[in-house]
């Protein structure tokens, strides 16, 4: 598994430019990432720990993979939580997308496009806790895709279609840090 000085280096050479909520949510993840004992165990909740998204763009680059998640009910990239076996920050967003939506990614490094600090609502036996979430972007080789379980509609969305799927605003942010980034 990767270490969180491995992630550290990450976080610190994001640059979120004036996305203001991108740069706090840096702060609050070094600072995680600096100051607590595990922040890469999905056990550790106070105050959070290390999540992996991504940001998958389609082959031209004009729409990203949105799922509606299974538990909170809304549209979300797809992502989850740090396993031992994840050798990079990115593989885990990598293996997440892939295991929820069965989407075929480019064998690309995913750069980090977003970090995004949120609130996870309690449930069998876990409090209420954050999410430290390191957003990395992804292109597809195809835009076939699988639902799943935790996915069971999944869509790809144009920025037009942002507001119709109420992405909340750090998707919104991302996708449009994405577009500037180099994603092959």
């Amino acid at each position: 598994m990767f270490s969180a000085a491995d992630a550290l280096k990450l976080v610190d050479a994001f640059e979120p430019a004036d996305d203001g909520l991108a740069a706090k949510s840096k702060d609050l993840t070094a600072l995680l990432l600096r100051c607590t004992g595990a922040p890469l165990s999905r056990a550790q909740f106070a105050p959070g720990h290390i999540t992996g998204s991504a940001l998958i763009l389609n082959p031209a680059g004009d729409r990203i993979l949105v799922m509606h998640h299974h538990r909170h009910q809304r549209w979300l990239l797809p992502g989850g939580h740090v396993e031992e076996f994840d050798e990079t920050p990115d593989a885990t967003a990598r293996r997440e997308a892939i295991e929820e939506t069965g989407v075929m990614l480019a064998d690309n490094i995913g750069p980090l496009a977003g970090i995004d600090v949120h609130g996870i609502p309690g449930r069998k036996g876990e409090p209420y806790h954050l999410h430290h979430d390191l957003v990395f972007a992804f292109r597809a080789v195809s835009e076939e895709f699988t639902c799943s379980e935790e996915a069971p509609r999944i869509a790809w969305c144009a920025p037009s279609e942002f507001d119709r799927f109420a992405l909340p605003p750090n998707i919104v942010r991302t996708a449009e840090r994405a577009r500037s980034l180099t994603i092959s």
